[in-house]
């Protein structure tokens, strides 16, 4: 009796495990776009700082992602449960703050006084304090993105129990962490692992090693650049998307878009056409979230202290 009732608990655990694992297969294909955005946005974030503390500060943020995902994967749950309302306006707000922040990225490239005053700003600041401002940065940014994928996940999973949504969302959240951070390693040290090469082809005359580590000491500048602007675009991309998924009369013009985009460019064109309606919009939402943010700062600014 008692084996036959283990046997039962094995093939109801292996049953589990295996909902879970289709599930979580579903669910990584459906947040897969913005899995991208994350490594291109952390990777951005993370540059800047000395050689030798990359990777102490990728493993910062790394820490500082798996406690957003531990605020997150209960608090979905408990928010799907008990106020299934609130999703919408909390991934609103988050996106709004993705434009904002694309934004006063674009300001800081196209105004050299604003940005001469940034660098001058990172001159004066303590390397230590500008470190931690570059981690708090990242992990903000990783917490909105975050709660973007864990939502989707949870719409992915929403016919399941409490318990395999439960074990999906932690199971995403968790290969989440390890793969992006462990791509951001990767590519933050890229160049010392071209310097490495050298080192070892100069010793050994090897012709390979060399010229593997030249390629890479020259594509890893490159590749930071790229992925510095793709950041950005992401930025506009996905915060533009989730407003445009929030509002119903936005995301029925971007459905018109991408209908008329069929109907005049093809296939293509209904790719591309809803991805240029998002970003457009999130640069538009963005613009005007810094404009509100800089009349309120200057207004804070020319008032007379009492």
């Amino acid at each position: 009796m008692a084996g036959t009732n283990l046997l039962t608990l094995l093939d109801d655990i292996t049953t589990l495990l295996d909902d879970i694992a289709t599930m979580s297969k579903v669910a990584t294909k459906k947040t897969a776009g913005v899995l991208g955005d994350d490594l291109a946005l952390n990777a951005q974030q993370v540059t800047g700082v000395t050689a030798d503390r990359e990777l102490p500060v990728v493993w910062a943020v790394a820490k500082g992602s798996f406690l957003n995902k531990a605020i997150l994967v209960p608090a979905a749950l408990l928010i799907s449960v008990w106020l299934p309302w609130l999703i919408t306006p909390l991934l609103m707000v988050g996106g709004l703050f993705l434009c904002f922040e694309g934004a006063e990225k674009l300001v800081e490239k196209l105004l050299p006084a604003t940005k001469n005053d940034d660098v001058d700003a990172v001159e004066n600041l303590d390397l230590v304090e500008y470190e931690k401002q570059k981690v708090k940065g990242a992990i903000r940014t990783d917490f909105i993105l975050s709660a973007e994928i864990i939502v989707i996940t949870l719409g992915t999973v929403a016919g399941a129990s409490l318990l395999n949504q439960a074990l999906v969302l932690s199971v995403i959240a968790v290969i989440m962490t390890i793969g992006v951070y462990g791509l951001v390693a990767g590519i933050v040290k890229l160049d010392d692992a071209g310097l490495y090469l050298l080192n070892q082809a100069q010793q050994t005359g090897n012709r390979f090693k060399a010229l593997l580590g030249k390629g890479l000491l020259a594509a890893a500048p490159r590749l930071m650049a790229f992925l510095a602007f793709a950041g950005t675009v992401a930025m506009f991309l996905v915060g533009g998307g989730i407003l445009v998924h929030g509002i119903s009369v936005l995301h029925h013009w971007q459905t018109a878009v991408a209908e008329f985009a069929l109907a005049n460019l093809g296939t293509l064109g209904e790719i591309i056409a809803p991805l240029l309606f998002d970003g457009l919009l999130g640069v538009l939402a963005g613009a005007i979230a810094v404009l509100v943010h800089h009349g309120i700062v200057s207004m804070k600014a020319k008032k007379p202290a009492k």
